[in-house]
Order: structure tokens, then sequence, then C-alpha cells
């Protein structure tokens, strides 16, 4: 068996790119870096633990993209570009093909978009994997969820509620086709984190829920919005499995979608548009921020109510 240095020196100690910036990475007792003096770091992170992020059958691979992935998504949010990360992981054991497999997945994305693995614990327990990354801003260029005005588009990437719809085929044995796949190895919008920073005014990743995450934006903002239901993109692989009913509410509720969900001024929505097709990243205007505080939705062109749900680790819906 495997012991936890081992570990760290046959799995985790060239994992990710390489990069110039940092001196020392994995195996003394800190990693030290030189972040560039002009710009500030912005520093995200996230847990996943088995059989509450993701279900027990996951694949290594995946549990290793997916752990990635979602940080790298809320970096994009903060328009800032990824760089170094540590790495923590709780194993039930040191199986070799396993671990394998997950440094696969996740060093792939990381080495995709030029991040570095520095340091980490390794620690035998329950599998629960968190992951810290760190990254790279202009002072001038970085967004918060607290910047919507009324009058700003709202906007949103990709399309919403696959991941959802792959996860409950997950539960039902499935383990293979293209909506399980969106939940395994969600694919974060990075390349996107420049239009954010030019173009909008807010910002936030869809993980917990396009409604949820949108509805913590007008909060921090201090504003409201009303969403169209018939500009809610969908994807093909979705309306043949559900009905239009069951499809917004995967898109309205379902959450590990990890698009971007973004507010933008009036004048910069046709560049941002513009923006997103240089970079091949689908895009759709699908409501408007209002001065008056809440989430509202309309059908039809008609008000339509709907009970925004969502992914919270404290609250259970009844």
């Amino acid at each position: 068996m495997l012991g936890e240095f081992d570990v760290i020196r046959d799995y985790f100690s060239d994992v990710g790119a390489f990069r110039d910036d940092v001196a020392v990475g994995v195996g003394d007792d800190g990693a030290v870096i030189s972040p560039s003096p002009q710009n500030q770091l912005v520093a995200v992170t996230d847990t996943l633990v088995e059989s509450i992020h993701f279900p027990r059958t996951s694949p290594a691979r995946s549990v290793g993209h997916r752990s990635i992935a979602v940080n790298l998504s809320d970096m994009t949010a903060m328009a800032a570009r990824p760089a170094w990360a540590t790495l923590n992981i709780s194993l039930p054991s040191s199986d070799r093909d396993w671990l394998a497999d997950f440094t696969a997945g996740f060093g792939e994305l990381a080495v995709a978009h030029r991040v570095q693995l520095i340091g980490g614990d390794t620690v035998r327990g329950p599998l629960v994997v968190t992951v810290q990354l760190l990254g790279e801003v202009a002072p001038e260029h970085y967004v918060l969820r607290s910047g919507a005005q009324p009058g700003d588009a709202v906007y949103v990437t990709g399309t919403l509620g696959d991941a959802a719809a792959g996860l409950r085929a997950m539960t039902r044995g499935d383990v293979h086709g293209w909506l399980v796949d969106r939940f395994l190895y969600p694919e974060p919008r990075v390349s996107l984190s420049a239009g954010i920073g030019r173009y909008c005014s807010a910002a936030i990743d869809v993980s917990d829920g396009f409604g949820k995450d949108l509805e913590r934006v007008l909060q921090a903002s201090g504003v409201g919005a009303c969403v169209d239901l018939e500009a809610l993109p969908l994807s093909a692989h979705l309306a043949r499995n559900f009905n239009d009913d069951e499809s917004r509410y995967l898109a309205i509720s379902g959450g590990d979608d990890y698009e971007i969900c973004m507010t933008v001024p009036p004048h910069a929505g046709p560049a941002l548009e513009e923006f997103c097709q240089s970079i091949e990243c689908p895009v759709t205007r699908v409501g408007i921020v209002e001065s008056a505080p809440g989430l509202r939705f309309k059908l039809g062109g008609q008000a339509i109510s709907v009970n925004v749900h969502g992914h919270d680790h404290f609250v259970t819906d009844e």
C-alpha cells in the first residue's frame, strides 16, 4: 500500500502546466510564487464530497476534472486568469489506478489553462477533494456580483439544465451519453474572462442553479430582473428527453451547469456578443435588470409565477 508521501511523489509532484513564476512547488513546507507586480491576486476554492457533489459511481477522471473545473468557472466569473492551484484530498485508500485516473483528469484541464499544482495535503478518510485556485487580474478589470444596474441585459453562456438531467440519468444507472458527460466533465468558459472584464457589470458562475445564482447577483446589487422563459437556452438533447416544463425547471433550478451568468450595460451588449462569437462561446440574452427587487419571469409576454429552487447545503426543499 502506498504511504502519504509516496502518493504525493508518484501522483502529485508534477501535475499541470510548468510555470516560470513558480520558484518552489510541490514537495516543501510551502510554495513560492512570483505574481505579476501590476496585477491583483484572486483566490477561489471549492470542496467536493462524494455522494453530495458527485455520485459514488463517478469515474476518478471525472472527479479530478470536476475538482478543478468548478474553480476555473469561479475564476472566470471574476474576470481573472488562473495560474496556481493547491489540492487537499481525503482518500479512503491509495489505489494506484484511481489516483492515476484522478490526476489525469485534473492535470489535463490544468495544462489546458496553464495552471500548475503547487501544493496541498493528503489524508486517509472519506473521499473529499478541496482545490484552491489562485489567479491574476488587472485592478481595473475584476468583476463582482454587486455591479448590476437597472437597464442592463442578462446574458448566460451555453445551455442550461443538461448537467442536472445527466445526474438524474446517473441515478437511474446510466453511465454514458451526452447529458451524463455534461455532468461528469463540465467545460468552464475560461476564455470568456477577458470579455467579462471589458463588457460586464456583474457576473457569477452557474453552479447551484441559474435562478438561484441570478438571485445572488440581484441581491448583491440591490436590483431585480425579469427573465423570459422562452429565451432560456436549452439543448436539443434536453428537449428530446423532457417536456417544456421539465426542461425549464432543470434550466432554472438544476445546477452544475458551470456556465456564466452576466449582466451587461446596454451599450456593451453587441460588443460582448461579438467577443463571444470570436471565441466560439455561445451566449444568449435572457432578460433585463430592473429597479424593483426580486426575480420575475414571463412566458409568451405574460408574467408567470416560478418557484426558484437550487442547491444549498444547509437548506432542504420541502
